[in-house]
């Protein structure tokens, strides 16, 4: 899983601040690669990305994937071979509140990276991460697979459909005839140690049980494809790998964890409050907040089949993992050799 294929290849990864980005970012680095991160840089206090201190380590660029101009001379400056996409607005209920933002960032800003790629012939590998939740939600009692509607309900959601979209458009009319290997991955529900985002369920935990109050549970009943931070990056990895060296094995995959892992809302609280310890505890109240739907699960089947993967930290690990972090970031330990212990575990497994 640690793969030597990295080393010194040059990996232009957006988004490097954000959450998954600082921890795709420290993953690359212990693989040996050229990091090029290119990324607003986030306004959100604390963050993991300075914590961690992976900024000293790769190319740290401040820029908005919005800026065409300014993103292609980071391509004519760097001439990436690999691209992960990571830059979004990333969150549900914030996408009801700044809508055209969010279709801004998450819509152009994939066209002016695909422009970009086009435009770039060193470029070999590129990768789209998007969500779960670009499908039209039925709330089918099955997981969805790749070839069911895109049409996210939410303006985050929707966004991150068209982002589908157009990276499908380009892929067909643009790389289908050439060098470059596109695929996009559909991830389920992260969670893990340094995520401080607002309005997620993890990192509501970690507030509540640190203030030693009730953590509030607008929705108990919600099924979703909770992960540890760890499975999709790996999974990330391991395809922008793989299409490099054939590009028969590029498309479209969801990336979530086996269906025992996809549980309600309120069990997974329940199960951190029981790890976390010292009285933690929950609160039901429903808020009156915008739609979000009640039942989401992915199969898998198709990314297992393709590249032999399979998840190797099921819920229970997951949230172990992220309390584990928490607790030495409270107790102002060592984050990063943290991060990288837990790469070195994950990453030896078979």
């Amino acid at each position: 899983m640690l793969s030597d294929f990295y080393k010194e290849k040059k990996v232009l990864v957006t988004g490097q601040t954000g959450f998954k980005g600082s921890w795709l970012s420290v993953i690359l680095v212990e693989m040996g690669a050229e990091v090029i991160g290119y990324s607003t840089c986030g306004k959100e206090e604390p963050r993991l990305f300075d914590m961690c201190g992976v900024e000293k380590d790769i190319t740290h660029i401040k820029g908005d994937v919005r800026d065409y101009d300014h993103l292609l001379s980071v391509f004519d400056q760097y001439r990436p071979e690999i691209v992960i996409h990571l830059a979004a607005q990333p969150l549900v209920r914030e996408s009801y509140v700044i809508p055209r933002e969010t279709y801004e960032t998450n819509v152009m800003g994939t066209v002016n990276l695909l422009e970009c790629v086009r435009k770039t012939d060193s470029v070999r590998s590129v990768l789209n991460v998007t969500t779960d939740k670009v499908y039209l939600n039925h709330e089918f009692d099955r997981g969805y697979v790749e070839t069911d509607e895109l049409d996210g309900y939410d303006p985050y959601s929707n966004s991150k459909s068209c982002s589908e979209l157009v990276t499908h458009s380009y892929k067909r009319s643009f790389f289908d005839n050439s060098d470059v290997a596109v695929s996009t991955a559909r991830a389920g529900n992260v969670i893990g140690g340094g995520d401080f985002a607002e309005d997620r369920i993890i990192p509501d935990c970690i507030r509540a049980a640190s203030a030693s109050v009730p953590v509030v549970v607008r929705n108990p009943y919600s099924i979703r494809p909770y992960q540890y931070v760890l499975e999709p990056l790996f999974a990330y990895l391991m395809i922008a790998e793989r299409q490099y060296a054939d590009k028969s094995t590029s498309g479209y995959y969801n990336v979530g964890p086996d269906i025992n892992d996809c549980i309600k809302t309120g069990e997974l609280v329940d199960l951190f409050n029981s790890l976390w310890g010292e009285g933690a505890s929950r609160l039901d109240q429903y808020d009156g907040g915008p739609h979000e739907a009640g039942f989401l699960m992915l199969d898998c089947t198709k990314f297992k089949e393709t590249f032999g993967w399979h998840p190797r930290w099921n819920i229970r690990t997951a949230v172990a993992k992220t309390i584990d972090w928490t607790k030495k970031y409270k107790n102002e330990g060592d984050v990063r050799k943290c991060m990288i212990e837990q790469i070195n575990e994950y990453g030896k497994m078979e």
